[in-house]
């Protein structure tokens, strides 16, 4: 009975262990296998259109909400996008961000609006794990869309915005990661013809904590228009609340703004 046994098990010892090898084996080459890409910490108010080094089949969706306090009136954001990628390297994202406004006493507000139609793509063309440094560039397509008020009486998109831009981040040690997004924004209003131009210049560094995906950091929010220079400082942090959900907080501090007061914006980012 014993000989009977020791000849069955052992062909089913063999044959698991010869499983088990190979399940390494395939697991190990399909980790080999993953294209390079260093961790950056993203920010949470200019957001990339996707990790840099983006793999394929990453995506992600995320929901904003946002109050800025102006001088006349308050203005309440809300967005909702979906980014992916199709192929390594590439991120692809859709937006549609709205704009609803409520005048304090005495003032006067906008007309509350769906602002645009946004479509973008973004290319990591560099992605260095020696130098734990990763560049990017991009492109962001604006359909604008006139207030809701107007639908049916006007025009329903009103001018188009071409974006493109450029992103170097590095990692300065373990923890501190920076990152700077730059690149001029084209706003062309069909009523008119008229094009402006506004250079965007943002700088951000953040402490990723070890071991976690939550980090603390703070944007600069840049614009240059018509010679003219205003910034907004953003302090933030990143929450991990589970493997597929995090929470963004923000605040806005405006620096010679001249209507603007202070800001606060949530993004919820999930990852399915």
């Amino acid at each position: 009975m014993n000989k009977i046994i020791s000849k069955l098990i052992l062909p089913i010892l063999l044959a698991s262990t010869a499983i088990t090898a190979q399940n390494t084996e395939d697991t190990e080459t399909k980790k080999d296998s993953l294209p390079p890409k260093v961790l950056h910490a993203e920010p949470l108010y200019i957001d990339l259109i996707r990790d840099l080094g983006a793999r394929k089949g990453e995506r992600e969706w995320n929901l904003g909400v946002g109050l800025t306090d102006n001088e006349n009136y308050d203005e309440y954001t809300a967005l909702i996008e979906y980014e992916w990628a199709p192929m390594d390297r590439l991120g692809l994202e859709i937006e549609l961000p709205f704009s609803l406004y409520y005048p304090t006493e005495d003032g006067s507000a906008p007309g509350n609006n769906l602002n645009s139609i946004k479509m973008a793509g973004q290319y990591s063309f560099l992605v260095s794990e020696k130098h734990q440094a990763s560049m990017a560039i991009g492109y962001i397509q604006e359909f604008t869309l006139t207030e809701f008020n107007n639908y049916g009486r006007e025009t329903l998109f009103t001018g188009l915005v071409y974006n493109p831009f450029l992103i170097a981040a590095k990692r300065l040690g373990s923890n501190f990661h920076s990152l700077i997004y730059t690149g001029p924004v084209f706003d062309h209003h069909f009523n008119d013809g008229n094009i402006t131009t506004t250079w965007q210049i943002n700088s951000n560094i953040h402490y990723m904590i070890p071991g976690t995906r939550n980090f603390i950091g703070v944007e600069f929010n840049k614009e240059i228009y018509n010679g003219k220079f205003d910034m907004t400082i953003r302090p933030q942090m990143r929450v991990d609340v589970s493997d597929h959900l995090l929470v963004g907080i923000v605040t806005g501090i405006p620096i010679d703004k001249d209507n603007e007061r202070f800001s606060s914006f949530l993004r919820l980012i999930y990852e399915p």
